[in-house]
């Protein structure tokens, strides 16, 4: 009776065993990764290490984009701080999201859609340091994140004191926030939103640029060449209703680049505050690397808007030349099997928020017009073979109203207050030396160049 027991029970743990072995594991689903979205304030594309510019040093952004993903022709529909900004955050154009100056905020229910508010109604803790930018500081959205260290100026100031009345540059304030935010993360993923004020110029000092003195011995003893375009004939060329005292653009050249010296000075103090960043950058990646955070830490970086360094006679941004609209575009994931290479598809800021939500497994909300660049890329497709561009602050005399449509080959540009336009072939002329529109060889690529503007116009709203 025994011996039989016992070979029952052996046939039942057999048959359990079996049993058991043909299940097949669950996978266990990775964390979500934290997410960090580092925004400078008039980086053009250039003015960076990693995108050819053999001066300037950023080696911890270099860093960031030879092992991520580095954007080529990653630009801004809207050159301007505050719209672009909005851009961002929630993935849409200005015609959709109709932030079109800098007294105005994003409304409670647009809100709710963007990227840092999706994140936190799926588990995320959200934070947001240095300029927000969009709208007068009494409707900033303070109250929605979990940590925010912001100033209420429209435009902080670069020279600061601290606790005990000892000299802080700005940028060093936003580096002391993001110590304290990574200091106090807990069991939930995170995204942190910093925006420094570097390189933006101090309005209405007559340095303009103010790095840290510590950065003074930098670039020193270089000469920074200046651009072809610089030429005043440039200048000469726009039409009359462009080519004023009163264009902003211009007033800005004369206090920054109208003498060889100033040239000098500005252009280098430009590079300081970029250098100063840089170096937030690399003591940010040492904290997540202290802490454990680094190998589930995405990054991103990107600046609001491009920036005239004296091309075309110009200071500033605003206008769709390729110095106002082109920046800088890295994304940076550590863990493994990401993507990394130099892309040369079209990338905006309208794609931040749903690249960042791509990053979380999250879907957009319908509201958003960007595309998920990484899943984009992870199934080799193409983002889009041009955009609209849209720029409406202010208007005549001082930022005439530009549209038109940008490509990696073409370029076309209509002043709309005086049904001016402009076309360029950036293949055979990419520094927008030779206005094509009345060349008979172009009348059919105009024609096609206009149509499209009025079609991507229509998609944007």
């Amino acid at each position: 009776m025994y011996s039989s027991f016992k070979g029952h029970v052996k046939i039942v743990i057999l048959a359990l065993a079996i049993l058991g072995c043909s299940e097949k594991p669950e996978k266990v689903k990775p964390a979500p990764p934290n997410i960090i979205y580092l925004l400078t304030d008039d980086q053009r594309w250039d003015a960076l290490g990693a995108m050819g510019n053999t001066i300037i040093q950023t080696p911890h952004l270099d860093e960031l984009a030879n092992n991520g993903l580095l954007f080529k022709n990653a630009y801004v529909t809207t050159s301007i701080c505050a719209v672009s900004r909005a851009s961002m955050l929630t993935g849409q154009y200005e015609s959709r999201h109709e932030i079109h100056d800098f007294k105005t905020g994003l409304s409670a229910d647009a809100l709710e859609d963007t990227y840092p508010l999706v994140l936190k109604g799926n588990g995320y803790k959200i934070g947001f340091i240095g300029k927000y930018g969009v709208g007068e500081a009494k409707v900033h959205p303070k109250a929605l994140f979990d940590f925010w260290a912001c100033t209420e100026k429209g435009q902080p100031d670069y020279e600061n004191t601290d606790e005990n009345g000892n000299y802080i540059h700005y940028t060093d304030v936003v580096a002391n926030n993001i110590e304290t935010f990574i200091n106090e993360v807990d069991d939930r993923p995170f995204c942190l939103s910093v925006s420094f004020k570097a390189p933006h110029v101090q309005d209405g000092d007559e340095r303009q640029f103010i790095p840290d003195p510590v950065y003074a011995d930098h670039y020193k003893d270089v000469e920074i060449p200046e651009p072809k375009t610089a030429d005043p004939k440039y200048w000469e060329s726009f039409p009359d209703f462009f080519r004023t005292d009163e264009n902003i653009g211009r007033e800005r050249w004369k206090l920054r680049f109208n003498t060889p010296e100033k040239y000098q000075r500005s252009v280098k103090n430009y590079y300081r505050l970029l250098t100063g960043v840089d170096d937030v950058v690399g003591a940010l990646r040492q904290q997540l690397e202290e802490k454990g955070l680094d190998k589930n830490t995405v990054i991103v970086f990107m600046g609001d808007n491009g920036m005239f360094l004296g091309e075309h006679g110009l200071a500033g941004k605003w206008y769709p030349y390729e110095e106002s609209v082109r920046v800088p575009l890295i994304i940076y994931d550590p863990r493994e099997g990401s993507l990394k290479g130099r892309k040369d598809q079209i990338a905006l800021n309208v794609d931040i928020a749903p690249t960042i939500l791509g990053f979380a497994g999250i879907d957009p909300p319908e509201s958003m017009q960007g595309l998920d660049l990484v899943a984009i890329m992870k199934n080799n497709g193409s983002t889009r073979s041009s955009f609209f561009y849209e720029h409406s602050f202010f208007g005549s005399p001082k930022i005439p109203v530009s549209e038109g449509v940008i490509s990696t080959g073409l370029k076309y540009i209509k002043y709309t207050e005086y049904d001016y336009e402009e076309l360029y072939d950036l293949s055979n002329d990419p520094l927008e030396e030779i206005n094509l529109v009345s060349d008979p060889k172009y009348t059919n690529v105009l024609e096609n160049q206009r149509s499209l503007y009025e079609n991507l116009k229509k998609m944007a709203k």
